[in-house]
């Protein structure tokens, strides 16, 4: 491909209710709700959007709260796992801060010689806190709940479950350009090349599941993942250079905070590359980032119609 990637941006996951949302991403975790808006496809919900201090790419988690939707089923063809890199030595903080609000920690065990603590969100979206040399690049949110010294620093990779791993292996591999680097049972991990082993989101695990049933996309699954271009340019080279591989890709769309393209791997994952720029200020300061519901121009005329839809939510402030 004619661009590098540079790692994870964000990844996408289905919520249920939205105050329970932000009152464990943003209060037990620690990270900055950065904006409030909408899904664009689905105006009557929310987007949320966490991450560092002023939403770095690298570090953005976002969600699609639907209250009252079914629970999805974690499965094949699906990102299953999505792990945040947290200081090395921070593991005995995280287990001992996730005591408080009763979350089901398991570990540490050891994953590729790093320290891991594996958990779930209120909606049963499978998460782990990986403390080791990918500690990401992130800001800690200033004034937020945890202390900056063992706060999350963004990402530190993605677990892919394929039934067919071969074929997602050389996707990744040989059409994506991400390098093979360790192997531990049936994982293999990826390093996406230009990240290094302490780049923010720049690795990936790919898991074979042969016999495990598919995955069923809704309520405490993740929807995509997507990964990081610098520039529009790049991301205009990568729609042709997968077009001309054969895989089907979208054309690109409008995020307002970033421009992307969305494509399948072979196993069914779905894939987005997403520009860094131009990033959460261009509506709001950083010092106001996730204060108030912000809707692209062409929805603002609605927003009496769509404030009134939407449940209230009350954001995490800093201390």
């Amino acid at each position: 491909m004619t661009a590098t990637l540079l790692g994870i941006h964000h990844v996408t996951a289905i919520a249920g209710d939205p105050q329970r949302n932000v009152e464990f991403y943003a209060g037990t975790l620690g990270l900055r709700l950065v904006k409030i808006t909408v899904n664009f496809d689905d105006p009557g919900t929310y987007h949320l959007y966490y991450g560092d201090e002023v939403g770095h790419p690298g570090t953005i988690l976002t969600f699609f709260p639907w209250p009252g939707a079914p629970r999805g089923r974690r499965g094949t063809g699906q990102v299953t796992v999505t792990a945040f890199a947290i200081p090395r030595g921070a593991a005995g903080y995280w287990a001992d801060r996730l005591k408080g609000p009763g979350v089901e920690v398991e570990g540490p065990s050891e994953r590729f010689g790093e320290p891991v603590l594996a958990l779930r969100d209120p909606d049963g979206l499978a998460l782990e806190l990986i403390a080791g040399e990918s500690t990401g690049a992130g800001a800690p949110w200033a004034g937020g709940p945890v202390e900056a010294e063992a706060a999350i620093r963004g990402f530190h990779s993605v677990t892919l479950t394929e039934a067919a791993a071969e074929a997602t292996t050389q996707f990744v591999g040989d059409l994506m350009g991400f390098a093979p680097v360790a192997c531990e049972g049936d994982r293999q991990r990826f390093r996406i090349s230009v990240a290094g082993a302490s780049g923010p989101g720049g690795l990936v695990d790919v898991l074979s599941r042969p016999d495990s049933p598919r995955g069923m996309v809704a309520v405490g699954t993740v929807h995509h993942v997507a990964w990081r271009i610098a520039a529009a340019d790049g991301q205009r080279a990568w729609r042709r250079d997968l077009d001309e591989a054969g895989v089907e890709v979208t054309p690109i769309v409008d995020r307002r905070y970033f421009h992307s393209i969305y494509f399948r791997e072979p196993g069914g994952v779905l894939f987005e590359i997403a520009t860094d720029p131009p990033g959460f200020t261009i509506d709001e300061p950083r010092e106001r980032l996730g204060a108030r519901l912000q809707l692209p121009a062409w929805l603002e005329p609605a927003r009496a119609q769509i404030e009134e839809r939407l449940p209230p939510l009350r954001p995490v402030t800093a201390s």
